[in-house]
C-alpha cells in the first residue's frame, strides 16, 4: 500500500470526494482516505503522479507520505512529523484574534441593544455609526477566518460542497442580509423615518455571522486537540526509535546515526542504553526490558545467540551484537507500519457513514433553501426565514459522522499496540470481536513449544541426582528435542563449570525409533522407550504402571539403565503455558467454541486438551490438513485461527481472522491479520475484548452523530415553532455543531480507559447464522490460473488482494496448483480480478 498526505479536507464529505476521485483512476484497485490522519492509502498500478493529479482535480492537495523528508530523516521521524498536530496552534491563534474583535462586536449588538450598556457619546444615538462599527468588526473576523470561505466556496465550485461550505453559506447569508439592512437604514435616516431606522437595527445579524465563525473555530480547535490525542500511542512508539548506535569498527567504538547502521555491523550496548537495531547477541549476558514492544514489564534474559530488538532497554550487562535487521525491517518499524496502515485503512462499518456523508452537505443546503422558502410563503419576515435557514446550515455536522469510526479505530489500535496486540488493518480490529469459533494450534500456542522435564522417578536405591546426571551425560550428545529438555533441566540447576567436569560418554550411538546407547567410565548406559530398555534390563510392574499413567497425561516417559540395571524414568512433555487454561475459559465465557488442532496422537492431544479445557480436540492433523479443518469449521460460523509455525500459515490465511503468536515465524506473522507480540494465549481473548469494545464505541459514535443531526436539523428549521414556539438562534446552532465532533472524539478517547484483560464484564454474544441454502444461492465461483506463486506467502498475498475486492466473499489460493478459486457474492468482472492479481506481479493466464 502506498500512502499519501492529503491537504484541504475539512469533513467526511471531503474524504468521500477524494476517495471517489482516486478510485476512478485506471489501475487503482483500492483507495482508503482517513479524515483523522489526513492520509490516503492506495493499492494498484497507477502512478503517484496520476493519483496526485486526481486529488488536485477534485480540489485538494496530495503528496507521497514523507516524500519531502525521506532524505533527511528516518522513517520513524518522518512518520512522527506526519502525525504532528499542526492544526491546534493555528486554530488557537485564529480564535484569540477572533475573540479580540468579537467581544466589542457583542458589546455593541447585544450589550447595548438588550441591556442598555453605555456607548461613547459620538455613537450613543447614532444607529448608522453602530451599524458601520458592527460591519467593520464582522469583516475583520471574517478575514481572520477566511479559510472557511476559501475551502467552502472552492468545494461548491468543484461541485463537492463540504462542512466549510455550510459554515461559509451561513455566515455569508447573515453578513449579506445585515449589509442590506444597514443600507436600508441609511435610506430611512435620510428620510428621517426613525421608526424604520429602529426596525432595521433589529434586522442586523452581524454578531451571528462573526459568532458562527468563532464558535466553529472553537469546535475545530477542540476537535484537533482531541484528534491529536488519538494518535498518542503511535507517536509514543515512534519516539522509542533510537537515534544513534555505537558500532565496533577496527577494534574501536564509533557512535553513528541510526541510518548508517548496516546489516552485519557489530554494535555494543551498555547497561541502561537502548538497543539501536534488531540483532543477535555475540557476547555477554544481560536482562533486557522489552515492555516497549510487548507490553511485558518483566525483563527477558539474553545470552549469546539470543535475539534482541530495537528500542528495548539493556538493563544489567554488557552486550556485543550483530545487526540482523535495520531501518524499516526492524521489529519496531514493522509495528509502527502496522499501526499506521491500520489508521490508513477503513473498517466496513465506516462505509455507512461514507455513503451518508457523500450526500449529506447537498441535502442540508437543499433543506436550508426549502426552509427559507416555506417560512416566506407562510408570511414570516425575511429576517425570520433567513435565521431558520442559516440555523439549518450551521447546526448540521458531517464531521461527527466522518470521525465516528476512524477515531475509535485509531484509539483501539493504539491501545492494542501498547499491550503488544497488533491489528494490521481496521477490518481486523472490527471483525476480530465477531468470531464464533477459535481454533488453536497446540505446539507453541497452547503449549510452550519446548519440552521440559516434568517428573523424575528413580528406581529403588537410586537418587534423583544420580539419575539426572546419568541421563545428562548420555543425552548431551543427542540433538533430539527430548534430550535438550533433560540437558536444559540439569544445566539450569547445576553451574556450567560443574557440568563440564562430568565424564564424557564414549561409543555413543543413536538407535532410531528406540533411544541412545553409550559407555560412561566403562559402564554401558542406555536410554529410550520401554520396549528398547526392556530388552536389556528388568522394569518392575509398578514402574510400568507409572509410565502408563504419565503417557495418559500426555507426557513421554524415558527409561534409563546402567550395566543391565534399571535406573529409573524421566518424563518429558511440552507443557501448556501457565495462562492457557484461563485464556480458554475466557473465550468460552464470551460464547466462543474453542478447538485445539495438533499433529500429535489422539491420546496425547486429549490429555493436553483436558488440561487446557478446550471444547473440541482434532488430533493427527498434518500441516496441509489444518487448512481443510478450518474450511470445515467455517461452515459452522466465523473462525479465528491462532498459530505460530510455518505449517500454520495456510490455516491462518484460510480463517476469517488469522492470529499469529509473535514468537513464531515471519511467514505466520505475514499470513495473519492480528499479531500477538507477547506470545501469550491470554492475548487472544484480550484482542477479541478490545475489538468488541471498539465496535461498541463506533456504534455509540454513529448513534450520537445521526441522532444529533436528526434532532438538530428539524429544530433549526423551526418545525416545532408553530406548536411550541421553539426556535433556534443561529449562534446556538453553531455552538452545537462545534461541540458535536468534539463529543464524538472525546467518546472515542474513553477507550484509553478500557481494561482489555478484565474478564469480569464478558458477555456471550449470540451470532446470527445465515442458512446454508441462502448462502449457496447467493454465491458463484470463478477459477483463476495464476503463474509465479512460489510459497505460502505468495498465496497469502494473492488471497488478501482478491478478498479486498468488493463482491469477493472468499479466495482459495494454491501455489502448487497455480490456481485461485474465487467465491463471489455478486458479479465481478474478470478484468477486475485479473488487474488486481497482476498488480501484485503474478501473471493471470486465464479465468474460468
Amino acid at each position: 500500500m502506498e500512502q499519501y498526505t492529503v491537504t484541504g479536507m475539512s469533513c467526511a464529505a471531503c474524504s468521500s470526494r477524494v476517495e471517489k476521485a482516486v478510485s476512478k483512476v485506471p489501475g487503482v484497485t483500492s483507495c482508503s482516505v482517513s479524515l483523522l490522519t489526513n492520509s490516503m492509502g492506495v493499492e494498484g498500478t497507477a502512478t503517484s503522479a496520476q493519483i496526485i493529479e486526481a486529488v488536485e482535480n477534485a480540489g485538494y492537495g496530495a503528496s507521497l507520505k514523507g516524500a519531502a523528508n525521506e532524505k533527511t530523516g528516518s522513517a520513524a521521524e518522518n512518520n512522527d512529523d506526519f502525525l504532528k498536530d499542526r492544526d491546534t496552534p493555528v486554530l488557537k491563534r485564529r480564535l484569540i484574534a477572533s475573540l479580540c474583535f468579537l467581544i466589542p462586536l457583542m458589546y455593541l449588538s447585544m450589550g447595548h441593544m438588550m441591556w442598555n450598556w453605555p456607548l461613547p457619546g459620538f455613537m450613543a444615538d447614532n444607529h448608522v455609526a453602530m451599524g458601520l462599527a458592527q460591519l467593520l468588526l464582522t469583516t475583520i473576523v471574517m478575514v481572520i477566518n477566511q479559510k472557511f470561505f476559501i475551502s467552502g466556496f472552492k468545494g461548491l465550485i468543484h461541485k463537492a460542497p463540504n462542512m466549510d461550505t455550510l459554515v461559509a453559506l451561513g455566515s455569508t447569508a447573515s453578513y449579506g442580509y445585515s449589509v442590506y439592512a444597514l443600507f436600508a437604514m441609511t435610506d430611512a435616516q435620510m428620510r428621517m423615518d426613525m421608526d424604520a431606522v429602529m426596525s432595521y437595527m433589529h434586522e442586523f445579524y452581524f454578531e451571528s455571522s462573526a459568532m458562527i465563525l468563532t464558535l466553529i473555530t472553537v469546535g475545530k480547535m477542540l476537535e484537533a486537540h482531541s484528534k491529536g490525542k488519538t494518535t498518542d500511542a503511535l507517536k509514543s512508539l515512534m519516539k522509542l526509535a533510537p537515534k544513534t548506535a555505537v558500532l565496533l569498527r577496527d577494534g574501536k567504538e564509533e557512535t553513528v546515526s541510526i541510518e548508517q547502521v548496516k546489516k552485519g555491523d557489530i554494535f555494543i550496548v551498555r547497561p541502561g542504553e537502548n538497543i539501536p537495531v534488531d540483532g543477535i547477541v555475540l557476547e555477554g549476558n544481560s536482562a533486557v526490558n522489552e515492555a516497549a514492544l510487548t507490553g511485558e514489564s518483566i525483563p527477558v534474559d539474553k545470552a549469546p545467540n539470543d535475539t534482541v530488538s530495537a528500542a528495548t532497554v539493556n538493563q544489567s550487562g554488557f552486550l556485543k551484537c550483530e545487526a540482523s535487521r535495520v531501518g524499516e525491517d526492524t521489529t519496531l518499524s514493522q509495528i509502527i507500519q502496522m499501526v499506521s496502515d491500520a489508521a490508513a485503512t477503513k473498517a466496513p462499518i465506516a462505509k455507512i457513514a461514507d455513503r451518508v456523508s457523500g450526500v449529506f452537505v447537498p441535502t442540508v443546503i437543499t433543506i436550508a433553501v426549502i426552509t427559507i422558502v416555506v417560512w416566506l410563503l407562510a408570511g414570516q419576515s425575511v429576517g425570520f426565514a433567513l435565521a431558520r435557514g442559516i440555523s439549518v446550515l450551521v447546526i448540521s455536522c458531517p464531521c461527527a459522522l466522518g470521525l465516528a469510526t476512524p477515531v475509535a479505530i485509531m484509539v483501539g489500535n493504539g491501545m492494542g499496540a501498547k499491550n503488544g496486540i497488533m491489528f494490521k488493518t481496521a477490518v481486523s480490529l472490527e471483525e476480530t470481536g465477531k468470531m464464533e469459533i477459535v481454533a488453536l494450534d497446540k505446539t507453541g500456542t497452547i503449549t510452550s513449544g519446548e519440552p521440559q522435564v516434568t517428573d523424575i522417578l528413580p528406581a529403588n536405591g537410586v537418587s534423583e541426582s544420580e539419575l539426572l546426571v546419568l541421563a545428562y551425560i548420555l543425552e548431551k550428545k543427542s540433538e533430539h528435542p527430548l534430550a535438550k529438555a533433560i540437558t536444559g533441566r540439569v544445566e539450569s540447576e547445576v553451574e556450567q563449570s560443574e557440568c563440564e567436569k562430568l565424564t564424557e560418554v564414549s561409543d555413543f550411538q543413536a538407535v532410531p525409533g528406540n533411544g541412545l546407547s553409550g559407555k560412561i567410565g566403562g559402564a554401558e548406559v542406555l536410554g529410550g522407550n520401554l520396549k528398547y530398555i526392556g530388552q536389556y534390563s528388568e522394569v518392575s510392574e509398578e514402574m510400568k504402571r507409572q509410565a502408563e499413567h504419565l503417557s495418559e497425561q500426555g507426557k513421554t516417559p524415558l527409561f534409563f539403565s546402567q550395566n543391565g540395571t534399571f535406573m529409573g524414568i524421566i518424563a518429558v512433555a511440552d507443557v501448556i503455558k501457565e495462562d492457557s487454561p484461563r485464556a480458554v475459559k475466557e473465550l468460552q465465557n464470551m460464547g466462543i467454541h474453542v478447538v485445539m488442532l495438533t499433529g500429535d496422537n489422539e491420546r496425547t492431544a486429549k490429555a493436553i486438551g483436558v488440561q487446557a479445557g478446550v471444547d473440541e480436540v482434532i488430533a493427527g492433523v498434518l500441516p496441509e490438513g489444518k487448512e481443510s479443518v478450518i474450511r470445515r469449521l467455517k461452515t459452522k460460523g466465523k473462525v479465528a485461527m491462532a498459530g505460530d509455525g510455518i505449517n500454520d500459515a495456510p490455516a491462518l490465511t484460510r480463517a476469517d481472522m488469522g492470529i499469529a503468536i509473535g514468537a513464531g515465524t515471519d511467514i505466520a506473522i505475514d499470513a495473519a491479520d492480528v499479531v500477538l507480540m507477547k506470545s501469550r494465549l491470554s492475548d487472544v481473548p484480550a484482542a477479541i475484548r478490545m475489538s468488541r469494545a471498539t465496535l461498541r464505541n463506533i456504534h455509540e459514535n454513529l448513534f450520537w452523530a445521526f441522532f444529533y443531526n436528526v434532532i438538530g436539523i428539524p429544530l433549526a428549521a423551526g418545525i416545532w415553532y408553530p406548536l411550541f414556539g421553539l426556535k433556534l438562534n443561529p449562534m446556538f446552532g453553531a455552538a452545537a455543531m462545534s461541540l458535536s465532533s468534539f463529543c464524538v472524539v472525546t467518546n472515542a478517547l474513553r477507550l484509553n480507559l478500557f481494561k482489555m484483560y478484565d474478564a469480569s464484564k464478558d458477555k456471550k454474544i449470540k451470532h446470527k447464522k445465515e442458512s446454508k441454502k441462502k448462502q449457496e444461492e447467493s454465491t458463484m465461483t470463478k477459477t483463476m490460473k495464476i503463474e509465479g506463486m512460489m510459497c505460502g506467502h505468495c498465496e497469502a498475498r494473492v488471497k488478501k488482494t482478491l478478498e479486498s475486492i468488493d463482491g469477493v466473499k472468499e479466495a482459495v489460493v494454491s501455489h502448487e496448483a497455480g490456481t485461485a478459486v474465487v467465491t463471489l457474492e455478486k458479479e465481478v468482472a474478470d478484468e477486475v480480478l485479473k488487474n488486481a492479481v497482476e498488480a501484485q506481479d503474478y501473471p493471470v493466464k486465464g479465468i474460468e
